[in-house]
C-alpha cells in the first residue's frame, strides 16, 4: 500500500475557507434541533446580559446604553470567528474597571470626549490581539499565572465597590484619582447619607443575594433591579432625591469611527496593551474552562484572532472593549446551547428587548444599580482560590498580596504588569535553583537502591539533579560542587543521577565537562547515571561526551556503583567500617 506525503497534498478551496471563516466548520452540524437549544438559551442570555451589560457600562463610566451595544455586537462576531462552541463574550468587569482606570483621569467619564477615547481604546486593543492571534503567540497567555488574575480581579473588585458607595449611600463625591482618597472623601460625606437610597440599594442587593442562592438558574439581577425600581417607586423616588437613570435610546448601535490621529494612537496604545491581555487573558481561560467540560478542543490562536475582530468591530458600532464572560458562558452552556449560534441569538433578542423596553429605563433607580453592582463585585473576589493560594507557600502568597495591593495603590496596568514580572521572576528564579540532594543506599525499603540523606560516603558522592542544565541553572549546580570539595577536597568521586534532568543546553554541557576535567585534576572523576535519550544525543553531537567518557555514563544506578567502587583508591576507604554499599564488603 503507497501513502501520499501529506506536505505535498494542496490545501483544499473548503479547507482554506474554514481557516478564514472559522464557523464554517460548525455550519453543516446545525439541525432543527440545534437551533432550538440555540434559541433557548439566546434568549435567556439575552435577558441575564440586560443588567449587567447596564451595569458594566456605568463601571466603565460609560452611558448605560453601550453596555447593551457591547453585548450585541461584540459577542456576534466572536462566537463566528472564535474556535469555542459556548464562550460568549460582551462587556465584563475586569475590563471595564481598566477602561474607567485608564481614561478617567484624561477626560471626564461619560462625556463625549470620554466615549471617542473609549472607542479608540477598543479598537487598539482589538488590534493587539487579532496581531497576536495571526503571529501565532496563543501561548503567552500561560506567562501570567493564575495568582496574577485571583489578585488583580479581588483589587478590582475593590476598586468596584468603593466607585459604587457613593451611589448606594446617595452621595456626591468629589473626583479623585486615589483609591485611599476615595475612601476620605466617603467617611467624610459619611453624615450626609441618603437613607431612601441606601433602603433601594440595600433592598435590590438582598433580593439579587437571595436569588443567587434559591434560583441560581432565574434572571436574579433582572428581577432585583425590578424589585429595586418597585421600592424606589413606593418611596417616591423624586420627593427623596433619589437618583434615576436616564431614558435609553431605543435604537440599534449606532455607527462610529476611532479616533486615528497620531497623538491619540501614541497616547491610547500604552492603555490599550493591558486591556488586551486581560481580555485574551478572561476569554481563553473561560473557553478552556467550559472546553473541559464539553469536551472540545480549543484554538489558542483563532480565539486570539475572534476576540481581536469582535472589538474591532465592535469599535464601529459605538462598543467599548469587551472579552469572555464566565457567567454568560457558563450560562450559556448549562442552557443547552450546542453551536455558537446561541450568541447570534442572544444579540438578536437583546436587539429587540432594546428597541422595545428602553424607554423604561428611566425607573430604574441608580442606587439599584449600585446593589446590583455590588453582588457582581463580590462574586469577583475568588475565596476558594485565594485561600488555597495562601496554604500554597509564601512565594504565591507574595504575587497574590503584591497584584492586589498594586491595583489599589497604582494603576491597574501597572499592577497587570507587576504581577507579570514577578510571576516570570519567580519561575526563572526556581528553575535557575534546580533541586540537588545527596543519596546514599538505602537498604531498609525493597526496591529503592537510593535515598535521599544528609551523610555521605567520603570516596563516592551521589547526587541527584531535579531540574534542566541551561544556562541560568548552573551556577548554581557549580556551588554545590564546590561545597563538596570543601567537605571531601581529595579524591572524591561524584556520580549525577541524572534521571530528573530535562534538557542540558551548551552552557550546561561545558560545565559538565569542565567539572570531569576538574575532578580528575583532584584524582576524583564524574560520572552520570539515567541520562534521558535527548540529552545523552545533545551531549554526543556536540562532542561533550568524548570529554566525558562515554565509559563514564551508565544505565541504572546499581551498573554504575559496580563499575566506579573498584576504581576507587582513597585512603579514606582503608578507614570506613560502615560498609555503605553492599559492593565494599567485597572489596579487600
Amino acid at each position: 500500500m503507497k501513502f501520499k506525503k501529506l506536505q505535498n497534498t494542496p490545501i483544499s478551496a473548503m479547507t482554506y475557507l474554514r481557516r478564514i471563516f472559522p464557523f464554517l466548520r460548525w455550519w453543516n452540524f446545525i439541525g432543527w434541533d440545534t437551533v432550538r437549544a440555540d434559541l433557548i438559551a439566546g434568549l435567556t442570555g439575552a435577558i441575564i446580559v440586560l443588567p449587567q451589560g447596564v451595569a458594566f457600562a456605568m463601571i466603565a463610566g460609560l452611558p448605560p446604553e453601550y453596555g447593551l451595544y457591547t453585548a450585541m455586537v461584540v459577542p456576534l462576531v466572536a462566537a463566528l470567528f472564535g474556535s469555542s462552541l459556548h464562550l460568549i463574550s460582551g462587556p465584563t468587569t475586569a475590563i471595564s474597571i481598566v477602561i474607567f482606570s485608564s481614561l478617567s483621569s484624561v477626560a471626564v467619564p461619560g462625556s463625549a470626549e470620554y466615549i471617542r477615547l473609549v472607542i479608540t481604546l477598543t479598537f487598539l486593543a482589538g488590534v493587539f490581539q487579532f496581531a497576536f492571534g495571526l503571529a501565532r503567540m496563543g501561548i503567552l497567555v500561560n506567562f501570567v499565572s493564575h495568582t496574577v488574575i485571583v489578585g488583580f480581579t479581588a483589587g478590582a473588585a475593590i476598586l468596584i465597590v468603593t466607585s459604587q458607595l457613593k451611589h448606594v449611600f446617595g452621595i456626591r463625591l468629589p473626583g479623585s484619582e486615589s483609591f485611599f482618597n476615595d475612601w476620605v472623601n466617603i467617611i467624610r460625606e459619611i453624615s450626609g447619607i441618603n437613607p431612601y437610597a441606601l433602603i433601594v440599594a440595600a433592598g435590590t442587593l438582598a433580593c439579587a443575594v437571595l436569588f443567587k442562592f434559591f434560583r441560581p438558574r432565574w434572571p436574579g439581577l433582572l428581577i432585583a433591579m425590578i424589585i429595586g425600581s418597585l421600592i424606589a417607586v413606593f418611596l417616591v423616588a423624586k420627593s427623596h432625591n433619589i437618583r434615576l437613570m436616564e431614558s435609553m435610546p431605543s435604537h440599534l448601535p449606532p455607527f462610529s469611527i476611532p479616533d486615528f490621529s497620531l497623538d491619540a494612537i501614541r497616547m491610547l496604545a500604552p492603555k490599550a496593551f493591558p486591556v488586551a491581555l486581560i481580555g485574551l487573558i478572561e476569554a481563553l481561560s473561560i473557553a478552556r474552562s467550559i472546553a473541559a467540560k464539553s469536551r472540545q478542543l480549543i484554538d489558542s490562536n483563532q480565539e486570539f484572532i475572534g476576540q481581536g475582530l469582535s472589538n474591532i468591530c465592535g469599535s464601529f458600532f459605538s462598543c467599548y472593549a469587551g472579552s469572555g464572560s464566565f457567567t454568560r458562558s457558563g450560562l450559556n452552556y448549562h442552557s443547552g446551547a450546542m453551536t455558537p449560534l446561541s450568541a447570534v441569538f442572544s444579540a438578536v433578542f437583546l436587539a429587540l428587548i432594546l428597541l422595545l423596553v428602553a424607554p423604561l429605563t428611566e425607573y430604574l433607580p441608580i442606587p439599584a444599580m449600585g446593589g446590583v453592582i455590588l453582588l457582581v463585585a463580590f462574586n469577583l473576589i475568588d475565596f476558594h482560590h485565594i485561600r488555597g493560594i495562601i496554604k500554597t507557600g509564601k512565594q504565591e502568597t507574595f504575587i497574590l498580596l503584591t497584584t492586589f495591593a498594586a491595583t489599589l495603590i497604582f494603576d491597574l496596568e501597572f499592577a497587570i504588569y507587576g504581577g507579570v514580572l514577578m510571576s516570570l521572576f519567580l519561575y526563572l528564579s526556581r528553575t535557575a535553583h534546580p533541586e540537588v540532594v545527596s543519596l546514599i543506599p538505602n537498604p531498609d525499603v525493597p526496591g529503592q537502591y537510593l535515598a535521599e540523606a544528609d551523610s555521605s560516603c567520603p570516596a563516592l558522592k551521589i547526587i541527584r539533579v531535579d531540574g534542566s542544565l541551561f544556562f541560568g541553572a548552573v551556577n548554581h549546580v557549580v556551588e554545590f560542587f564546590q561545597a563538596i570539595d570543601k567537605q571531601l577536597p581529595y579524591k572524591c568521586h561524584i556520580l549525577i543521577m541524572a534521571c530528573g534532568i530535562n534538557f542540558i543546553d551548551i552552557t550546561g554541557a561545558e560545565m559538565l565537562v569542565n567539572e570531569a576535567r576538574r575532578r580528575r585534576g583532584l584524582r576524583g572523576d564524574l560520572y552520570l547515571c539515567g541520562l534521558k535519550q535527548n540529552a545523552r544525543d545533545f551531549l554526543e553531537r556536540g562532542g561533550y561526551l568524548d570529554s566525558i567518557g562515554a565509559d563514564h555514563i551508565f544505565v541504572s544506578e546499581t551498573e554504575a556503583i559496580k563499575a566506579i567502587l573498584p576504581t576507587i583508591d582513597n585512603p579514606e576507604c582503608r578507614k570506613c567500617q560502615s560498609s555503605l554499599f553492599k559492593e565494599c564488603e567485597n572489596r579487600e
